[in-house]
């Protein structure tokens, strides 16, 4: 089921049985006091909406009206999930609390991302908060799971573990005094900061909608607190990512909003869903460490800043050459210098380097020659492979 509303959801909402939805999520207006807007990728349409309030009293209005509507549809076992940033924090906790009660708040789950740099002043903000709360104590959840932290002890991770009478954490031990293993383990817990990539500009699922998140944290939202055929809600669907999600998720859906456009760009991406997958949260953090070694190895005396995701550069030096940047690239282990040429070339190209250096680390060769050799790049032999010169070239 997949059901798309125009319309103010205070009014929508009117029309909906008591009890009848399981999971909601919202992503209200943030209090910003500004006119939000985006351009799509090729310019050719902009999207925008007010979020302009005359005082704070009129905002709590708003989201106060509406929670009650939210909370009279959401069933007994349902959830509710409140995306808000610093702006709106204060306001939204309250009147949670208010409509909800203190009893019900379940978490706040902080959205962590790395963003572009900000020249203003004051620290760079990097998160979100999303207030996470049940209409019951018997509410839907599932946990998910993490791998453990490379500092556990790996007795941890196999012995049992109780409390004692003064409520310890010790080891488990049977009746001869021996440790007890424990039962298959499956990780840790998922906690409540989520380290989830923004999505940047480049993205496949970006659609120039101001504001929109990545499916990858909807369908966190979705896994953990509802189940497959359940009806999840978004109130404020905006460019529908929450429903692309819960149709990816196997879930009937049901979004709302007071943009024409909106509605008209939820439907689309309804017809056909494409979701950007982040290599940060499929490889591990860990799938990176490699790249960064071999940097920190070869320039470890000199200021650079480590470049991920780029097939062309590892590092970019903080020193600039005649106003264009300096690049550099690391051969890879099994990768011919051509290729390695080849590859550099056209991160020169797009980045318009005047001067870039490669680190040769081997000295395989291609069968064929490639015309890839650029003026603007030098060649730089890394120690280890200029000493492997020096003692071929010592027994010839």
């Amino acid at each position: 089921m997949e059901k798309v509303l125009l319309g103010d959801c205070l009014k929508l909402l009117k029309k909906f049985e008591n009890n009848s939805i399981d999971l909601i999520y919202l992503d209200p207006p943030f209090f910003t006091n500004k006119v939000q807007k985006l351009k799509t990728r090729d310019g050719s349409k902009e999207f925008s909406y007010k979020d302009i309030w005359k005082s704070n009293e009129e905002y709590a209005e708003f989201l106060y009206y509406r929670f009650i509507e939210l909370k009279r549809v959401l069933k007994d076992t349902g959830n509710i999930f409140v995306h808000c940033d610093k702006n709106s924090t204060h306001i939204v906790k309250t009147l949670l609390d208010d409509v909800f009660g203190l009893e019900q708040f379940q978490s706040e789950i902080i959205w962590y991302y790395k963003r572009w740099s900000n020249s203003r002043k004051g620290l760079l903000p990097s998160h979100q908060t999303i207030y996470f709360y049940s209409k019951t104590k018997d509410f839907k959840f599932k946990t998910l799971y993490n791998n453990y932290s490379e500092t556990t002890n790996v007795d941890q991770i196999l012995q049992k573990r109780i409390r004692n009478n003064n409520g310890k954490t010790v080891y488990a031990r049977d009746e001869n005094g021996n440790t007890i293993n424990s039962d298959i383990k499956k990780g840790v817990p998922l906690n409540d900061v989520w380290e989830i990539p923004y999505l940047n500009p480049k993205a496949k699922e970006r659609v120039g909608y101001p504001t929109q998140k990545p499916i990858l944290l909807l369908e966190r939202i979705i896994e953990i607190a509802s189940n497959e055929g359940d009806i999840v809600l978004d109130p404020f669907c905006g460019s529908g990512t929450t429903l692309v999600a819960g149709k990816l998720k196997k879930r009937k859906v049901i979004g709302m909003d007071i943009s024409e456009d909106a509605i008209k760009l939820t439907n689309s991406r309804l017809d056909n869903p494409i979701k950007s997958e982040s290599n940060l949260l499929q490889k591990g953090k860990d799938a990176y460490n490699n790249v960064d070694s071999q940097v920190e190895k070869f320039l470890h005396d000199i200021e650079y800043v480590p470049v991920q995701r780029n097939s062309g550069i590892d590092a970019i030096l903080k020193e600039t050459y005649q106003n264009s940047p300096i690049l550099v690239r690391i051969q890879k282990e099994h990768e011919t210098i051509e290729e390695a040429i080849k590859q550099l070339s056209k991160a020169v190209k797009v980045k318009r380097s005047k001067k870039s250096f490669l680190i040769r680390i081997n000295d395989i060769k291609l069968l064929f020659e490639l015309d890839t050799v650029d003026h603007t790049i030098e060649i730089i032999n890394s120690t280890s492979y200029g000493f492997k010169e020096i003692l071929n070239n010592a027994n010839t």
